[in-house]
């Protein structure tokens, strides 16, 4: 039995990570922090929680006390793993973090999109990027796991098999991708406000997106040089969803692409290739651990489509976590996330 700390467990990756192990049959979760909320019974806060942890309440975070758990995970605002990450890693305990502060391994880049300094620059080279349909052996030895966004996970899942074949013109890449509300947080804010969000849909960070440099970094590795990327997100009235329409120039217009994807995630768990024309929605994945993925070439041109669907807080978030500890923790990557997506 794993033995799972979570620090920061009030916000939607919190308790989506909560609900995804109360069902997890070799995981535990001992510990849950939060610094406003200690003392407040899980079941309190969350009542679909009711009977899953009725004994688990939020405590403070202590050091000694997270590090006597197998892994920790940590469900916080950026900047917050950096203060503890190392003393939990000198204790002997597993960190993946959910949180951006080990995704980019360059810390100025990450001082510049994220507005602080980065406050653990030492523990960045040894931090696994925790996509397992790329990184699955580094996973299997890590320390230190930063698991991936929700775009980012949408986006790379969708242009990897083009760029790892050489197929894909790097420099022309283009990410237009629309986020339910949910991924902005559970924090009070205007633009998330029902009467602000429903019924519209709106671009947002055109000109430079946190999610863009780890994007580009994903993908510069998957293509062995630079990339030019172009990322629009966008904000659509419901509450979980990436959808992600990519597109890509592909000169070679007798490639099998359909054949291509499905090879590459022939033995990929939960990454879904559908049939030839389908179309992805963000519905299908709500609340399950996969990314359905179509391919398109429309009117056979040189310009390729790409629909990519996830759960921001699954598959991008909380889920990706489960299937990260999963496979560091040598059990069936399934474990825990082999559920159906809720419909309607």
């Amino acid at each position: 039995m794993v033995k799972v700390g979570i620090v920061g467990g009030t916000g939607y990756t919190g308790v989506e990570l909560l609900r995804l192990l109360a069902q997890h049959p070799q995981a535990e979760v001992a510990v849950i922090t939060s610094r406003s909320e200690a003392g407040v019974k899980v079941a309190d806060m969350y009542p679909n929680l009711r009977g899953h942890y009725d004994n688990l309440a939020f405590s403070v975070p202590d050091v000694a006390t997270l590090g006597a758990c197998d892994v920790v995970f940590f469900a916080t605002p950026h900047g917050v793993a950096h203060a503890l990450a190392g003393e939990l890693l000198a204790a002997g305990t597993k960190v993946i973090d959910l949180s951006a502060d080990f995704r980019l391994q360059d810390a100025e880049e990450w001082a510049k999109w994220y507005g602080q300094p980065h406050g653990a620059p030492d523990l960045l080279p040894e931090a696994v990027y925790g996509l397992p349909e790329v990184n699955r052996e580094a996973i299997k030895s890590a320390r230190l796991i930063a698991v991936p966004g929700c775009y980012p996970t949408a986006t790379q899942l969708g242009l990897l098999p083009l760029l790892e074949a050489g197929l894909a013109d790097s420099s022309r890449l283009i990410a237009n991708c629309a986020s339910g509300v949910s991924g902005a947080g559970r924090g009070a804010k205007v633009g998330s406000l029902l009467c602000e969000a429903s019924e519209s849909m709106m671009a947002y960070s055109v000109k430079g997106h946190r999610h863009l440099p780890e994007i580009s970094q994903g993908l510069r590795r998957a293509a062995g040089g630079q990339v030019g990327l172009t990322f629009v997100p966008h904000l659509a009235p419901m509450i979980r969803g990436i959808h992600a329409t990519l597109y890509a120039t592909v000169a070679d217009r007798g490639v099998d692409l359909q054949a291509l994807f499905e090879k590459r995630y022939a033995n990929e768990p939960f990454v879904d290739v559908m049939p030839a024309g389908s179309h992805p929605e963000t519905r299908s994945v709500r609340g399950a651990n996969v990314c359905r993925i179509a391919v398109h070439r429309p009117q056979g041109g040189e310009l390729v489509v790409v629909l990519s669907a996830i759960d921001n807080l699954v598959k991008g978030a909380s889920g990706q976590a489960v299937q990260n500890m999963n496979i560091l923790f040598d059990l069936d990557e399934r474990l825990g996330l082999s559920h159906a997506a809720m419909l309607p």
